[in-house]
């Protein structure tokens, strides 16, 4: 039996690239040592924000490698990777989440297959992800994000039915959806299923409903500002930490009207030093001018948080 990855935070990474589109190897590192330094419990590679579409199975093996050397390194080696192994069929899933363990990662979370969405009935989807996770020499985590699989929305009975494989430990909630949410956790404590929160603007409501945490983009700019809402909910300061949530959530909101990954990455750029925001088509780079307005400028009082920790 399997068990899940230990609660907190978790930061699915962007993944920097030169103009050419080739690896930043000396950004993407600077930007996962800093995320440790800020305290983050674990790093998600080749998640949607690190556009693992985008991502041949070599890089993908590759930007492993390379998040798993940097913490180790460092002194970091109890940061939990998990490393997104979704594909379009069940035997690609099944190569990357070899090729995962391989790499250095300790936990595998995966989507379900969309190209076909009208065959994706629950029979279907059941029969994939315990397929798969049979076969995974990692714990295995049920992605569910509606958005890039072409509407497919997991819904808690068929998360639950899954939970009781051996070898599925969790799931990632980017749907957003607290009622969910708080039927898993009522039904399976964090100890023995993870559900976690996929974004930042429900991450203490999320805590409050029993989740073992988050798995969110925000912490790419801001992982010091988040782990300290998570220490206030332990410590059982509601009331601060939801004075944080209330920015945390302008700031989720924010982050998506200036262009998503492209825009974390010119933040990163901008204030941390390292990296450009270039992104692989058909995404499209965010410049330095499109930085401004009322979005911006709630971005810019988090970072100036982030930076007073």
């Amino acid at each position: 039996m399997s068990h899940p990855p230990p609660p907190g935070i978790y930061v699915p990474v962007v993944l920097f690239f030169k103009e050419n589109e080739d690896f930043d190897v000396l950004a993407i590192k600077a930007h996962v040592l800093r995320l440790a330094k800020g305290g983050v419990t674990g790093i998600v590679v080749q998640g949607s924000n690190g556009e693992a579409q985008h991502l041949s199975r070599e890089e993908r093996k590759e930007a492993i490698s390379i998040a798993r050397q940097t913490l180790d390194e460092s002194g970091f080696q109890n940061v939990v990777i998990i490393a997104g192994c979704g594909a379009q069929s069940a035997r690609e899933s099944k190569k990357l989440c070899a090729d995962a363990k391989g790499a250095g990662a300790g936990y595998v979370l995966v989507l379900t297959p969309s190209v076909w969405p009208g065959q994706m009935t629950k029979d279907a989807i059941l029969a994939f992800h315990r397929d798969v996770a049979t076969h995974s020499p990692l714990p295995y985590m049920v992605y569910n994000f509606p958005t890039v699989t072409a509407g497919l929305n997991l819904e808690s009975d068929i998360i639950l039915e899954l939970s009781k494989h051996p070898n599925i430990v969790g799931t990632k909630l980017s749907c957003g959806n607290i009622g969910k949410l708080h039927r898993l956790t009522s039904a399976k404590p964090s100890s023995q299923f993870a559900t976690l929160a996929g974004v930042s603007e429900v991450l203490l409501h999320g805590l409050l409903s029993g989740s073992a945490g988050a798995i969110a983009a925000l912490p790419n700019i801001v992982p010091k500002l988040h782990m300290k809402l998570y220490e206030l909910y332990k410590a059982g300061k509601i009331d601060e930490a939801m004075k944080i949530q209330a920015l945390l959530g302008q700031g989720d909101f924010a982050t998506r009207q200036l262009g998503g990954i492209s825009a974390i990455k010119a933040l990163a750029s901008k204030h941390f030093g390292y990296g450009q925001p270039y992104v692989r088509g058909p995404l499209r780079t965010v410049t330095a001018q499109e930085l401004s307005g009322p979005y911006f400028d709630k971005l810019e009082e988090l970072i100036a948080m982030e930076k007073s920790l």
